[in-house]
C-alpha cells in the first residue's frame, strides 16, 4: 500500500504500489489509529474486516503487479492467506514466514488467539479442537474471498488454512524453545529466531540520564501506545522500587501526559529498543512479540500485560518458559503489577530462563539462516 512506500524505500528496496483504488494514501494510519483504541471481540471484528479487504486487494492487484515487476519468488507472511494463492495462480515459488505466533494447527497446541496455556489432558485436546473450529467460523469472510478467486483462477479448493502455507519451506522468527510442544509441524518448518537487521537503526537517546540503578524498560509497541492510563500504572508500580523506569511511548502520549507520569521515569518518544534492552534488568510490555523477542535476545525477563490479539497467547508462553510473569489487563492495578515486578526482580530463576533462551536465539541462525532457506527453496 502507498502508505508503506517511505519505509520500504528507507530499506533500499524497490517499491511497487497496489491497492490505490480502495487503500489510498492516508488510509493505513487511520485504520491503525482506530485499531489501537479497541480490544477483545471489537478488535477481532475490526481486524477480520480489514483482512478481508486487504485479501481482496492482493488477489485483485498482486498478480498483474508481480508479472509487471518480473518477480521470481514470493515471501508471504503466514497471516496473509492470499499470498500463496496468488503465487500458485501466477506460477511462482513462495516461502511462508511466521512473523507473529506460529499459526499452524496442531491438536496439542492451543490456537494462537486464545489465552490458553499448554496442557496434555484429554479436555485440553477437546478445548483446542473447539478453538480451531471457532477460528474457522470467525474468519469465514476472509476465506470466502479466497474461495472466490481460486474458483475464478481454476485452482483446487483449499481444505484448510494450513494448505495456504508453502510446501517448499515455512520459517518462524521465534526460537523453538519459546513455543509450546507441537506434534504436527511440517517437515520443512524451521525456527530461526528473531528476524532483525544486522545494523541497528540510529535513534537518539539521552544515555547520560541513565543513573546506574537497575533499569526497567516499558513499552506498549506501535498499536497500543496511546493508552495513557496503562503507562501511568506502569510508572506508579515502579514508585518506591530501587529501579530507573525508562518509558518509550512511540508518540502515543501527549507532552502533558508524558510529563505527568508518577515518580521520576525517563520518558522518550522513541528509543533504540534493542540497545537499551542490553542494559535492562526487566521489561514491562503488552506482550507484543517483537518486544518479547528483543528482551529474550538480551536475556531480559519480563512482566507482561497482554491487551488483545495474540498477546495473551504470547504471555502464556512467557509464563510457560519461566521467563516472566503475566498480569491481567482487565484487572490491572499498580499494586498488583508492583508485586509481579518485585517477584521477577528478586527471583533469579526468571533471568536464568531468559538467558537460556538468549543462548538459543544466538544459535538459531536468524535472518542469515532464513535467507539461506529462502534461496535454497526458491532456487
Amino acid at each position: 500500500m502507498e502508505d508503506l512506500e517511505s519505509k520500504i524505500r528507507q530499506e533500499e528496496l524497490e517499491f511497487w504500489p497496489i491497492g490505490q483504488s480502495d487503500h489510498p494514501a492516508g488510509s493505513l494510519p487511520v485504520s491503525l489509529a482506530k485499531l489501537g483504541t479497541l480490544h477483545g471481540s471489537a478488535a477481532l471484528r475490526f481486524t477480520i474486516d480489514a483482512v478481508s479487504k486487504t485479501t481482496t486487494m492482493f488477489c485483485r492487484d498482486l498478480p498483474a503487479a508481480a508479472r509487471a515487476a518480473r518477480i521470481d519468488a514470493l515471501i508471504v507472511d503466514q497471516t496473509e492467506p492470499a499470498g500463496g494463492s496468488v503465487a500458485e495462480h501466477v506460477g511462482l515459488p513462495f516461502v511462508t514466514v511466521a512473523n507473529a505466533l506460529t499459526i499452524n494447527r496442531d491438536p496439542i497446541a492451543p490456537p494462537p488467539f486464545t489465552p490458553w496455556t499448554y496442557r496434555d489432558a484429554w479436555w485440553a485436546l477437546a478445548r483446542n479442537y473447539v478453538g480451531y473450529s471457532m477460528a474457522d467460523w470467525v474468519t469465514r469472510p476472509v476465506w470466502k474471498v479466497i474461495r472466490r478467486y481460486r474458483t475464478e483462477w481454476k485452482l483446487r479448493p483449499l481444505g484448510s488454512q494450513d494448505e495456504s502455507f508453502s510446501r517448499l519451506s515455512q520459517i518462524s522468527q521465534m526460537p523453538r524453545g519459546f513455543d509450546f510442544p507441537r506434534a504436527a509441524l511440517p517437515a520443512r518448518f524451521e525456527y530461526v529466531g528473531p528476524l532483525r537487521r544486522s545494523l541497528p537503526m540510529v535513534v537518539p537517546f539521552p544515555w547520560e540520564r541513565l543513573d546506574g540503578r537497575p533499569m526497567v524498560y516499558a513499552s506498549l509497541g506501535t498499536l497500543q501506545n496511546s493508552r495513557a492510563p496503562v503507562f501511568r500504572t506502569f510508572a506508579e508500580a515502579c514508585v518506591g522500587l530501587d529501579v530507573q523506569l525508562v518509558v518509550s511511548h512511540g508518540g502515543g502520549l501527549t507532552p502533558e501526559e508524558a510529563g505527568s507520569l508518577p515518580g521520576d521515569p525517563l520518558v522518550v518518544t522513541y528509543a533504540p529498543q534493542f540497545e537499551l534492552l542490553s542494559r535492562a534488568t526487566l521489561t514491562i510490555t503488552h506482550a507484543g512479540l517483537n518486544t518479547v523477542l528483543d528482551s529474550l535476545a538480551n536475556g531480559v525477563p519480563l512482566v507482561t500485560v497482554p491487551i488483545t490479539y495474540e498477546q495473551p497467547a504470547i504471555a502464556r508462553r512467557v509464563e510457560w518458559t519461566g521467563v516472566g510473569r503475566s498480569v491481567s489487563f482487565r484487572t490491572l492495578r499498580a499494586s498488583g503489577l508492583a508485586v509481579a515486578i518485585r517477584d521477577v526482580l528478586a527471583t533469579p530463576d526468571y533471568r536464568r530462563a531468559a538467558v537460556g533462551l538468549c543462548e538459543e536465539i544466538q544459535q538459531a541462525g536468524g535472518v542469515r539462516k532464513a535467507a539461506s532457506i529462502i534461496e535454497a527453496a526458491t532456487r
